[in-house]
């Protein structure tokens, strides 16, 4: 007869197996990125290391694979491992985005402005998902709750090629992310 302290070890090892048995082996889709995008099922995840530290976990989520990323629905999860200043990721992104393409002075400040509105403060564990929603925008959720959209596809395009894009300064997290990576 198992005890109650063995029952619940015992369930506890098995869970991971059940979860895993459950999705087919797909990572679970997280509920706001199965309500923004029909039919998404997780690409690829990668890591991003800074200087060797962790600073996020990366994982793609759509409903199929393919090379044009900036004309369909996706979801970015970013679930990060340290604690970030939520300015700072904002003046990051443009700098990652300006790698890209030209953006002249003032839609820059446009969008450093609207991505310091929607990107908080994280700490580890945090999650910030961008939705690409193809010829409107980028919508972004916050540990599951919707914070803010930005409505402009041309921001949405560069903000999402800064990890999809083939000119991302990450090429081994781009290809780990469209489940290219060996």
């Amino acid at each position: 007869m198992l005890t109650n302290r063995r029952l619940c070890l015992a369930l506890v090892t098995a869970l991971p197996a059940l979860l895993h048995a459950q999705t087919g082996g797909q990572a679970a889709v997280p509920p706001e990125v199965a309500a923004e995008v029909a039919g998404a099922r997780l690409l690829g995840k990668g890591l991003l290391r800074f200087m060797g530290l962790r600073i996020y976990e990366a994982r793609l989520f759509a409903a199929a694979a393919g090379e044009d990323w900036a004309a369909a629905p996706l979801a970015l999860d970013l679930q990060y491992a340290r604690s970030l200043d939520g300015a700072k990721i904002a003046e990051r992104s443009l700098t990652e985005m300006r790698r890209l393409a030209d953006i002249d002075n003032a839609k820059s400040a446009r969008w450093v402005t609207a991505m310091k509105q929607v990107f908080p403060d994280v700490k580890e564990g945090d999650r910030i998902t961008g939705v690409h929603v193809p010829g409107m925008g980028a919508r972004f959720f916050i540990n599951g709750q919707m914070k803010g959209d930005i409505r402009d596809a041309e921001f949405a395009r560069l903000f999402f090629g800064i990890w999809l894009s083939p000119k991302t300064s990450e090429p081994a997290l781009r290809d780990a992310l469209l489940g290219k990576a060996s």
